[in-house]
């Protein structure tokens, strides 16, 4: 079963970066455990969209944007749909890439020690070019799971060696609470983990991987089991960081600081480690979910190799590196693209909604009405929190 593994790995990889370090890290510190159950919720979430995603890739070979494209008749519409999609995924995804690249680097000061060297950002852009130039998905798919484990093993080392009280963690998990101020950050948890940018690439993945609906079931097991250890991962953060709630964190490299004193350099390594995973695996999706969403709204038929491709993703890495150099870590604007990212949400879920419910596209596999209900309630809960936020921001000002 693990051999079936691939694209799923890459999706968890995805939403583990440096901005969901950052904001597992200060649910922690301000509210313990008492949000696990929101990351729980999260993890469910994103797993009931990717499958519908994945399933739409399967099924069609095509990107979920090609999807979009094909299905929208009126041309405004679709002219309207591509528009938003290029601005939310491409656009966004170069705002990102600065801060993926700042979280490998601060992984990189947390093992190596001392302040971060000017080169260190052209060295993690180094190897993320590297590795999409060479233009194969098998490739990319064996790094990203050792990457994943590596996370996987030092986020998970961290959260043990403090350890925690197992009933204050299952009760964070499975008895749903709202701590003063914590709205704003159940938020930020469920923008950080259901990425729209997730979607697209999940479906445009498979599509390689996968050629015949009858590896449904195998695209079904890789979303559930990689996205359940992406899930683990945050969870370990959170825990992590309640073992210091006195700590003052402005990124994920304060967490690890604020454990050496307690735990010993042990767990600054763990955390560096794990920060330098996250970073550079985020600072490879991106570009590639951004080429890929530019590759299917165009029709681009040339695959990962084409000229066309690289430009995106090549430009991506170019405009994240400088940033980087110039020492530019918009921590706080990476948070709200993320609470920002959970409020627009919505809109990419009905336009999959739809999609994956068209007999004429989906045939046999369109959704059962099972899936329409628990993919209708989230996505109602999703939009009531939402508009919560928007609602106590609104009077906070």
């Amino acid at each position: 079963m693990f051999k079936k593994i691939g694209p799923g790995v890459l999706v968890a990889a995805a939403f583990i970066g440096p901005g969901t370090i950052t904001t597992c890290t200060l649910a922690g510190v301000d509210f313990g455990f008492a949000l696990l159950w929101a990351m729980l919720l999260s993890i469910l979430t994103t797993v009931v969209f990717q499958e519908m995603a994945a399933r739409i890739g399967i099924i069609t070979q095509q990107g979920l944007a090609a999807s979009f494209r094909n299905e929208l008749k009126r041309p405004w519409l679709r002219n309207l749909m591509i528009l938003i999609v290029l601005s939310a995924i491409v656009i966004g995804n170069t705002a990102y890439e600065a801060g993926n690249i700042g979280g490998a680097v601060l992984g990189m000061e947390a093992i190596l020690g001392g302040s971060p060297k000017f080169w260190y950002a052209w060295v993690i852009g180094g190897c993320a070019f590297s590795l999409l130039y060479v233009g194969s998905y098998k490739v990319l798919e064996k790094i990203f799971i050792s990457l994943v484990m590596l996370m996987s093993i030092s986020f998970v080392l961290a959260a043990v060696i403090t350890k925690p009280a197992i009933g204050k963690i299952l009760a964070g998990l499975f008895i749903p609470s709202l701590p003063e101020d914590s709205l704003f950050t159940v938020v930020a948890l469920i923008g950080t983990t259901v990425v729209p940018y997730n979607l697209f690439l999940h479906a445009s993945l498979v599509s390689e991987k996968w050629k015949s609906a009858k590896d449904l079931k195998a695209v079904r097991w890789d979303t559930i089991l990689s996205i359940g250890l992406g899930g683990i991962i945050s969870m370990a953060i959170i825990i992590t960081a309640t073992a210091n709630q006195q700590l003052e964190v402005v990124n994920g490299l304060d967490l690890a600081k604020g454990l050496e004193p307690l735990y010993g350099q042990t767990a600054r390594y763990f955390m560096g480690i794990g920060l330098f995973a996250a970073g550079i695996t985020s600072a490879i999706t991106a570009p590639l979910a951004a080429a890929y969403v530019a590759a299917s709204c165009f029709n681009w038929k040339d695959g990962l190799r084409s000229y066309k491709f690289r430009l995106v993703w090549g430009f991506i890495l170019l405009v994240g590196v400088v940033s980087q150099s110039f020492q530019i870590r918009p921590i706080e604007i990476i948070k709200f693209a993320q609470v920002a990212n959970g409020l627009l949400l919505p809109v990419i879920c009905i336009f999959l909604l739809w999609v994956v419910n068209k007999s004429s596209l989906m045939g046999a596999y369109k959704n059962k009405r099972w899936q329409n209900v628990a993919g209708i309630l989230l996505l109602l809960l999703i939009i009531v929190l939402g508009i919560k936020s928007i609602w106590s921001v609104i009077g906070n000002v």
